[in-house]
């Protein structure tokens, strides 16, 4: 396993895009998975939570990318729920579980990890699989 970034930041609505910026040489898949832990944070933590930030890669052929997104919360759990076509938000959870082969939450005494790992398909995806496909 390679980390390909680590970077300690506070969760605030300003940090999303400066995330998808520095990943900026990596896959639409992988950008929007980051941002979307990221905005899960700020949403059920509150803005200016501080959090550590990886993404961690293996080597191809069959290559992986994982995200971590690590915040000092334990106890608040993410939980994947049905969003409604007339909810604004809700969907970022269920953006990582279509996008992601698997994801998870890792917790420690006075933290905790969400994670997701994604398949590396050179860049974009090439699955031909739309996020409601999964």
């Amino acid at each position: 396993m390679l980390t390909l970034l680590e970077m300690e930041l506070l969760a605030t609505p300003k940090a999303a895009p400066d995330l998808r910026h520095r990943l900026r040489d990596h896959g639409f898949d992988v950008r929007l998975c980051a941002t979307e832990l990221l905005t899960n944070v700020i949403d059920h933590l509150g803005e200016g939570t501080p959090v550590t930030v990886r993404v961690i890669g293996t080597a191809a052929p069959h290559g992986r990318t994982r995200i971590e997104v690590t915040d000092p919360e334990p106890r608040a759990l993410p939980a994947l729920l049905p969003a409604t076509q007339t909810e604004e938000s809700g969907r970022g959870l269920a953006l990582v579980d279509a996008l992601a082969e698997r994801w998870g939450v890792e917790r420690g005494p006075d933290r905790k990890t969400v994670w997701c790992e994604l398949r590396d398909y050179g860049g974009e995806r090439e699955t031909g699989r739309t996020p409601l496909d999964h």
